[in-house]
């Protein structure tokens, strides 16, 4: 059932931000851009978590939330001192969006091997018929 929440998170933020024709100002792209990729991670740390079976829904939103506002903010002091704090905000994000999905990754195929393995397994054990 958690896997469903944050799939249906992910499609709502994907409809929402796809299909209405607005304009943002550049300006506000920095903090967008950031605040996507902090959903992005949040999304697919919520498919770890179902996947391994923890995914708790509070834990999912106010992961949501807490990464994505502090995303916006580290963009916000970034540009008040003059840095490029967003960068820091990206790299993290995305390292932990490739890490998650590899693990994901790695599960998935564990999953098919043991079937195809559990196949082979009754394959051999079933007895011959064309005697």
């Amino acid at each position: 059932m958690g896997w469903v929440l944050a799939l249906l998170a992910g499609v709502i933020g994907f409809v929402a931000t796809y299909f209405p024709k607005f304009d943002v100002e550049v300006r506000y792209s920095p903090y967008i851009a950031v605040a996507a990729l902090a959903g992005i991670d949040a999304l697919i740390g919520g498919l770890r978590a179902a996947q391994e079976g923890k995914f708790k829904g509070n834990v999912f939103v106010s992961g949501f939330v807490v990464n994505t506002l502090l995303a916006a903010f580290l963009v916000y002091l970034g540009e008040q001192l003059g840095q490029p704090l967003d960068l820091a905000a990206v790299v993290l994000l995305g390292g932990r969006i490739f890490v998650n999905i590899s693990i994901i990754r790695r599960e998935w195929m564990d999953r098919l091997d043991s079937a195809s393995t559990a196949r082979r397994a009754h394959a051999r054990v079933q007895p011959s018929t064309n005697r």
